[in-house]
């Protein structure tokens, strides 16, 4: 063994290394030519957020300019952020049939893939550039320039992915192949083109074939998640609709823009919390869901609460021996159990849509929160009962206290940003900044740590996953934009008003449709596209307002973290750093404990009414 390892060094030191092709030359120049805008407009983007929170509230002299400039910048943050993780390979796919595919024909798909998000790119090319175009007609109230300086983020991230899928086959080096994946995408999609005729009349059953056939099938053969989805929505309105297609590049927009990163300080928090749990059978998973009910909604993200949690617990986690496909199916269960906690956004776009009390809402979403944790911790007991913890030693008094009020500052973190929403101090767009800064300010002054070697990786990292997950959001918001479209939401509404069997039946039912729907949509366009319409019924067969919006919440948080199409799995996924195909099995069973305890929250409303 020793000699053939000496034999190999000693042809590797013989043998000058391969020069690299022109194409990966040209690609590693241009990542980092994105690159580092990238990280630079994170950097930008908190600390404009923050001075427009100083401004306002600290100096009462507010920056008028300030949110419509970090919007500019967050779309080019977006953008940048896609097209970094397109060059990284980054964006989520579902690999399950791939990965059991034998090394040619999984080679063959991956080309597939990069090539069916490259005809996506080439398509929604032009409708972008009219976008944007029509865009420069228009003034910014406050900076009073064209919103061109805006919208031009669309085709420049665009074409900055379209050439990276470019490079990526230029590099496959298995010409035939690559002409065979071409060829195969072109047939594909000029197949359903030249179906166009027998599509039209088909009605709202081309919701079906684009939005579950074409969308699934994607999703399915390794097709990046956001391309597979842009997809299914860019088919549907060109061939079944009269839209202008620039309208999709609008939605799109709109999904990305409203979004905002924020990375926590978490490490000292989880720390207590694993003190007083670590040396219990599943403890870390305890830790876990504790963790995320309590950061949950400081930054209006669920991406946000998970990138604020994951990275500090599953290093240990994967130590113990837990598998990352049931650490990242907790994690995105966890995300869906704690979408009622305050200052949720789909609570408060709740009561501005329906009338509902936001006060009444927030009281009300505390406890169902609670109830799911129940429900998901019982399965982490009986999943994790014979788990082997005789490498774990168990925190004495000392550590537990010590390591609580080290952990202070990072407990206080949520209040500070709940106050900081409740009191007016900063909008649900500022408020992740205030967490940032926080974080800072503690982790230089209090716990004296911070690797500045660190900061330009993290930087891009946030771009990076920012991108991947935004663009997702994007084209997700466009199917959503396609099904309101289609009339779908005013013939549910009316199929749900003559139920019969009473509250009953029509909490069932709107269990059920608001699951389905949460995997399509998000949850503030779907609030605001069925809230007014539903609410005025629940009433009407005798159910409270705010017992209601508990019960919708959590069903679409159940669809919205449930794969294959739910959005929030693959946030979690992009943030765990693993494969969707792992964390499928071990998911459903978190979600059926979710389900379980969203029917223990319909079946009593005093869990959500009982304090108003």
């Amino acid at each position: 063994m020793a000699h053939a390892e000496l034999t190999q060094a000693a042809e590797g030191e013989a043998m000058p290394p391969r020069p690299r092709s022109f194409a990966a030359s040209l690609e590693a120049s241009l990542g980092m030519l994105v690159e580092i805008p990238a990280a630079l407009l994170v950097v930008a983007e908190i600390v404009i957020l923050f001075a427009g929170v100083v401004a306002r509230y600290g100096l009462h002299r507010p920056l008028i300019w300030s949110d419509e400039l970090a919007s500019i910048l967050f779309l080019w943050l977006a953008m940048l952020g896609a097209a970094v993780a397109f060059r990284r390979a980054e964006h989520m796919r579902m690999t399950a049939i791939v990965a059991n595919a034998k090394p040619a024909m999984r080679a063959y798909l991956d080309l597939v893939a990069t090539c069916a998000a490259l005809a996506f790119l080439l398509l929604v090319a032009w409708p972008a550039h009219e976008y944007a175009y029509e865009e420069s007609f228009i003034t910014t109230p406050a900076l009073q320039i064209p919103n061109v300086w805006r919208a031009a983020a669309l085709p420049v991230g665009i074409g900055l992915m379209a050439l990276f899928a470019l490079l990526r086959l230029a590099r496959a080096g298995d010409l035939r192949a690559v002409l065979g994946a071409v060829l195969s995408v072109a047939v594909l999609i000029g197949m359903f083109w030249l179906a166009q005729p027998w599509l039209r009349p088909l009605g709202n059953i081309n919701l079906i074939i684009f939005f579950v056939g074409v969308a699934g099938f994607c999703v399915f053969t390794g097709v990046p998640i956001a391309f597979g989805f842009g997809l299914a929505i860019f088919g549907y309105l060109a061939l079944t609709t009269r839209t202008p297609l620039m309208v999709l590049v609008g939605r799109m927009d709109e999904g990305m823009s409203h979004l905002i990163e924020m990375t926590g300080m978490a490490r000292a928090m989880v720390a207590f919390l694993a003190s007083l749990l670590g040396h219990v059978r599943g403890g870390l998973h305890y830790v876990l869901v504790g963790a995320m009910y309590l950061v949950s909604g400081i930054s209006g993200s669920k991406a946000a609460d998970m990138a604020a949690v994951a990275p500090v617990l599953f290093p240990e986690m994967k130590q113990r021996g837990a598998k990352p496909g049931d650490l990242v199916a907790l994690l995105a269960a966890t995300g869906a159990q704690t979408e009622t906690i305050p200052p949720s956004l789909v609570l408060i776009t709740i009561g501005s849509v329906t009338g509902v009390s936001i006060a009444a809402l927030f009281t009300g979403g505390l406890l169902p929160g609670v109830v799911l944790a129940i429900t998901l911790s019982a399965l982490v007991w009986w999943r994790y009962r014979d788990e082997d913890l005789s490498h774990v030693t168990r925190a004495t008094s000392g550590e537990i206290v010590r390591s609580f009020v080290i952990a202070l500052p990072a407990l206080a973190l949520p209040f500070v940003i709940r106050a900081a929403v409740v009191e007016g101090i900063a909008t649900a767009t500022e408020v992740s900044t205030i967490g940032i800064v926080y974080g800072l300010v503690v982790g230089l002054l209090v716990y004296r740590h911070f690797d500045w070697r660190r900061l330009m990786p993290m930087l891009v990292e946030t771009a990076c996953l920012s991108g991947a997950i935004l663009l997702i959001i994007g084209t997700a918001t466009g199917m959503a934009w396609g099904l309101t479209q289609s009339g779908f939401s005013r013939a549910l509404a009316g199929a749900m008003t003559g139920l019969p069997g009473g509250s009953a039946t029509f909490i069932a039912v709107s269990i059920v449709a608001f699951t389905v729907l949460g995997s399509v949509l998000e949850g503030i366009p779907a609030i605001v596209l069925f809230g007014p319409l539903l609410f005025p019924i629940a009433r009407t067969v005798g159910v409270h307002e705010v017992h209601y919006a508990m019960i919708i919440i959590l069903a679409m948080g159940i669809g919205l973290f449930a794969p294959p199409f739910g959005v929030g799995y693959y946030a979690a996924c992009a943030i765990g750093r693993v494969d969707p195909a792992e964390g499928i099995r071990p998911i459903w069973g978190y979600l059926l404990a979710l389900l379980i305890g969203l029917i223990i929250v319909a079946i009593f409303p005093w869990i959500s009414i009982g304090f108003l």
